[in-house]
């Protein structure tokens, strides 16, 4: 079968490439710029094919063939609609690794397409949404009725240029939390809490994250609210989060912002990779005031992006998985998560309350 990574130039899309490879794997790579494509691709000894997303017909076509694509250009507000058209007149499934919550929204209400085509359509295969997904789907589970879910996560290490231009386009829109089945804008860190991480109790605040998409199409839950922790975000109050939002909204800084970034924020390397951690906690309570727990600690996010994708490529690629929009957890059951490389898992407690 053959599969394709587009936007094999970027940070994540390249070590994707690279782990392939050493995978025994021969993705085709993609993009829109033919001399990056090349300079990726011909020490790689793979395949590369040059086109531009945003022209739907010739994505198709270049497509045709393909019976996957791992799609990684962001942002993917502006990428991942024409993919998942492509993909859907290709007939070719489609995993991407956005985090983005409205990006999310928009491939899900895809769903009757994808059933009708024969494709799968998975975002959020990476970091964003995998851990936080699989455990949400753990704790509804060992708490059936549940209408609460808090999850958290925090980590290390450093971060690729397209991640902090996806977050600077998330910052302007504000904070996000699914409150009574419905999709609610809130201020930047509206709510706090204290989490017991697996090293240690920390504070946390509120911040737009993938799952209050993903985790209700996964769950049910009707209240869910994702949170990490941000050293300083709790001290900001209403109005200076009301007015860095309305900065950033501003198309001039958006545009001077990604400039910038693209041209000094590149992405850690493989020894600080290689140092760096990531813990995820999940929490889902009842009205009757009864919680169930789990929590994770894994690698890298980048790692933990790079083997998750590769595993849902495969996963895919297998067959088994039914047509349609999917999370991570729908595709390939809660326990995805416990196949993937250096994470540790520490069950759902028993319900307390």
């Amino acid at each position: 079968m053959t599969w394709m990574i587009y936007g094999a130039t970027g940070y994540t899309g390249r070590l994707i490439a690279e782990r392939a490879l050493d995978r025994g794997q021969r993705p085709v790579l993609a993009g829109r710029d033919p001399a990056k494509l090349a300079r990726v691709a011909t020490p790689l000894g793979l395949p590369y094919r040059v086109f531009d997303v945003r022209a739907e017909a010739a994505a198709a076509a270049a497509l045709a063939d393909v019976d996957l694509v791992a799609h990684c250009a962001g942002p993917f507000s502006a990428t991942s609609t024409p993919m998942v058209a492509a993909c859907l007149a290709s007939g070719t499934h489609y995993v991407d690794i956005t985090g983005e919550i409205d990006v999310f929204e928009s491939v899900f209400a895809r769903h009757g397409d994808a059933v009708d085509a024969g494709v799968v359509l998975l975002p959020g295969a990476g970091f964003d949404v995998v851990p936080t997904d699989c455990l949400a789907a753990m704790v509804a589970t060992a708490l059936p009725g549940a209408t609460n879910l808090d999850l958290a996560f925090q980590a290390s290490g450093g971060i690729s240029g397209g991640t902090v231009k996806s977050a600077l386009e998330g910052a302007a829109l504000g904070g996000r939390a699914r409150v009574d089945g419905v999709l609610r804008t809130v201020p930047m860190g509206w709510r706090h809490r204290d989490v017991p991480f697996p090293s240690g109790h920390h504070r946390v605040s509120s911040l737009p994250w993938g799952d209050v998409s993903t985790a209700y199409r996964s769950t049910g839950i009707p209240n869910i609210t994702t949170f990490t922790r941000l050293p300083g975000l709790h001290r900001l109050g209403p109005t200076a989060t009301a007015l860095g939002r309305a900065v950033l909204g501003r198309p001039v800084a958006q545009r001077v912002g990604k400039a910038v970034i693209g041209s000094l924020v590149g992405g850690p390397g493989s020894a600080q990779r290689a140092r760096s951690w990531v813990e995820v906690f999940a929490e889902a309570t009842d009205d009757a005031g009864r919680s169930v727990t789990a929590a994770l600690i894994g690698p890298d996010t980048y790692e933990f992006t790079v083997d998750a994708v590769l595993r849902s490529v495969g996963g895919l690629l297998t067959g088994g998985t039914r047509p349609g929009a999917h999370t991570p957890s729908t595709a390939f059951g809660a326990d995805f998560v416990r196949r993937l490389h250096g994470v540790r898992l520490i069950e759902p407690g028993r319900i307390s309350g």
